[in-house]
């Protein structure tokens, strides 16, 4: 070929909607030279069309059809459709049980004061006292005392014996911490900065104005690398119970750490929450956690870092698949037919799953209404696979090859069909994230790494995480064992 001259006949060229750009009878009327321009051109239409869909595509990505976070959402961000209205008025319907604050225990009463009439409400009359007993209508009022850190002076004296008339000075009891600050305020100060992501001057500020107790950002630092060192033991424990769990759900996000991207895991098991900050967001992370002989069910989305585990021992999680599906609605087009045919077995997917959930179905009960529910989807799923968007077809072809992980929660007791335990573990560390940056340091991701797993686990398990971390950091300071985060065997 020189320029555009050709010595063959090419066929008809296929615009963007795969029909050809003109009729046949046309096209063999053309010179082979016209017909060698034309096809070059509509082939470099048909890739400026695709690459424009794309950044689309791109530009139209919100937290309800792609992985971002809905406070990413620009204001143009289009509001998916609302349910329709009921028609009933806003507030508490009739029927609807109040939720009111109620008294607290008599044993948490810590003052009682009694206050009667002196003249009656009807006749003024002078009243008589004593009060009768029994005869009153509660009303507390909670407040805070002021509050004030308490400051001990441990004075060490030195003694002058009689006997050699050498001095000897005294040394600290053994209950009494040898640094300057004591473990309860140790604990509030890691609880301030891990659960409550506060920054290290922030932490400061709190403990000088409201427990004056009055701190250096660099003595915050150190009370919150003192405590990731106490947590090290009871951290390691909680993650060793991760391969016995029958059920695990998983993710990974961002974490930046000194300019570096590095990436924070996380692990919900029924018992433990553990998270992790790891340089790799590759599959060998979650290998180290599970373990790679890993015979439970593992939640996830569809990050090829989980496609080490065979398809029967995981759970797609169907809330990921939704935002997949409707991207694909947003691209239009053939992808728009396969998104919108897809979703609507979805959505009879979520309504069974909430019966179940709610006990109107048994399990048998979910196995029978979720197989109409799998035939629907299968039929799409195959018919997608053939569309001419590759974006659609890639994703049903993908969904069939996964096809046995998306029903492992219709079998498997206490697998649910969408990875939220972990998204909403996760969340609070994202939001650390965005305040802080990351960290700094690997010191500092061993805190908010072993911080995030003690708080997490602590809510899980019932348990007030001021009051572990404070005995952890009494027995730190004691030089004695750490208590263990996890429960005590029956």
């Amino acid at each position: 070929m020189e320029g555009w001259r050709v010595l063959f006949s090419v066929d008809v060229p296929l615009g963007v909607d795969g029909r050809p750009v003109v009729a046949r009878a046309l096209w063999e009327r053309f010179p082979l030279e016209a017909q060698a321009v034309i096809v070059a051109l509509t082939q470099q239409v048909v890739s400026l069309a695709a690459e424009v869909g794309e950044l689309k595509a791109r530009l139209g990505q919100d937290s309800s059809n792609s992985s971002r976070p809905p406070s990413s959402d620009p204001p143009q961000a289009p509001r998916r459709p609302a349910a329709p209205p009921s028609g009933r008025a806003r507030g508490g319907q009739p029927g609807h049980v109040a939720h009111q604050r109620g008294l607290v225990p008599p044993e948490r009463v810590d003052q009682i004061v009694d206050h009667g009439p002196t003249t009656c409400a009807h006749c003024a009359a002078p009243l008589p006292g004593p009060l009768p007993a029994g005869d009153s209508w509660p009303h507390q009022v909670t407040e805070l005392p002021v509050v004030r850190a308490l400051v001990t002076e441990h004075r060490l004296h030195r003694v002058t014996c009689p006997a050699c008339g050498r001095a000897t000075r005294a040394t600290l009891p053994p209950d009494v911490p040898a640094g300057a600050f004591g473990p309860r305020l140790q604990a509030t100060v890691a609880v301030l900065s891990g659960q409550y992501r506060l920054s290290r001057r922030q932490v400061a500020d709190v403990c000088g104005t409201v427990l004056d107790a009055p701190l250096a950002a660099s003595s915050v630092d150190g009370l919150c690398q003192a405590t990731a060192a106490a947590l090290a033991a009871p951290v390691a424990a909680v993650q060793a119970t991760l391969p016995q769990a029958p059920v695990a759900n998983a993710d990974e996000t961002r974490w930046p750490r000194a300019g570096q991207t590095q990436w924070l895991w996380v692990v919900v098991t029924g018992l433990v929450t553990v998270f992790t900050i790891a340089a790799s967001r590759g599959s060998r992370v979650i290998k180290e956690l599970l373990g790679e002989d890993y015979a439970g069910v593992l939640g996830s989305d569809r990050y090829a870092g989980y496609a080490w585990l065979d398809v029967a021992v995981r759970q797609i999680c169907w809330a990921h698949l939704v935002r997949d599906l409707r991207a694909l609605v947003d691209r239009g087009g053939a992808a728009e037919e396969v998104g919108t045919a897809a979703l609507a077995p979805v959505r009879d997917l979520f309504t069974v799953w909430h019966q179940y959930r709610d006990g109107t179905l048994d399990r048998p009960g979910l196995q029978a209404a979720m197989r109409p529910v799998q035939d629907a989807l299968a039929t799409v799923l195959d018919e997608g696979a053939r569309c001419p968007d590759a974006k659609a077809a890639g994703l049903c072809r993908a969904l069939d090859r996964l096809w046995p992980a998306l029903w492992t929660f219709v079998d498997e007791a206490g697998v649910e069909p969408t990875n939220n335990a972990a998204e909403r573990a996760i969340r609070p560390a994202v939001l650390w994230r965005k305040g802080s940056y990351g960290t700094q340091s690997d010191a500092g991701a061993r805190f908010a790494e072993r911080l995030l797993t003690v708080t997490a686990t602590c809510k899980q398990q019932g348990h007030a995480v001021l009051d572990y971390l404070t005995t952890v950091c009494t027995a730190a300071q004691l030089g004695q064992p750490v208590p263990s985060l996890l429960p005590a065997p029956a």
